[in-house]
């Protein structure tokens, strides 16, 4: 599941207003040693391609991004659709969008895999380098009949330079069918060069395997996370 909304985190438009001549369209490829959702590796610890395709215009987007996935059945693909808005009020900048997570090819017979999300996220910049934030996400009905399913994060992120960034986040997830909620954590650094994006991120869990948000422990257990993006 891609974190879509990020506000520290992830880098995206904020400016009021809406136009379609400023309208455009992007994409990116990313190679990744793992694939992890809050805190969660999603491919069984192996590695992952992911792609995007996006449009977006001053203050609205929407877009496709894909990914392998391993939850040890016939699933093999993560497709997520989202649309949203990005205003500003005063120094905040909002992002508040709906997502839709869909595995194609899962059999689906114990659960419904395929969800979706409304999800908002807020950002403020406390100074050029500084930033800090926080996302909201809510489903009525969770990954594999979960329930109804709530996440909360705050994070920051730190620009050592123009290239160069320090992030972190720590975040709750909470759904009805597990016997309490989780938390996790990650800090990452990340660098752009030669128009690659370089990604180290250590992530870690607390009580996800003892509250039953996985059956294989390790998938819930700190690890380092390197990937290699790039937008085309």
């Amino acid at each position: 599941m891609k974190k879509l909304m990020g506000a520290a985190l992830l880098a995206g438009a904020t400016v009021a207003g809406a136009g379609a001549a400023n309208a455009e369209v992007s994409g990116s490829v990313t190679f990744t040693s793992d694939y992890v959702f809050r805190g969660i590796s999603q491919t069984n610890g192996n590695a992952a391609v992911q792609g995007s395709l996006d449009w977006s215009n001053d203050m609205f987007y929407a877009g496709l991004w894909g990914s392998n996935v391993d939850f040890g059945g016939d699933e093999s693909v993560e497709l997520d659709l989202y649309v949203g808005m990005t205003p500003t009020t005063g120094p905040v900048s909002w992002d508040i969008g709906v997502v839709g997570y869909f595995y194609p090819g899962a059999g689906d017979d114990g659960a419904e895999y395929d969800y979706y999300e409304g999800i908002v996220g807020a950002s403020m910049d406390l100074t050029e380098q500084f930033s800090i934030g926080g996302v909201f996400a809510y489903t009525p009905e969770y990954f594999a009949d979960g329930g109804d399913g709530t996440y909360w994060e705050i994070n920051g992120g730190f620009a050592i330079s123009d290239a160069t960034a320090i992030t972190a986040a720590y975040g709750v997830q909470d759904i009805d069918f597990a016997s309490d909620s989780y938390s996790t954590w990650n800090v990452g650094l990340s660098h752009t060069m030669h128009g690659f994006n370089l990604g180290l991120m250590y992530s870690d869990t607390e009580d996800a395997f003892e509250n039953g948000y996985v059956t294989d422990e390790s998938n819930a257990d700190g690890r380092f996370v390197l990937s290699v993006g790039r937008a085309l």
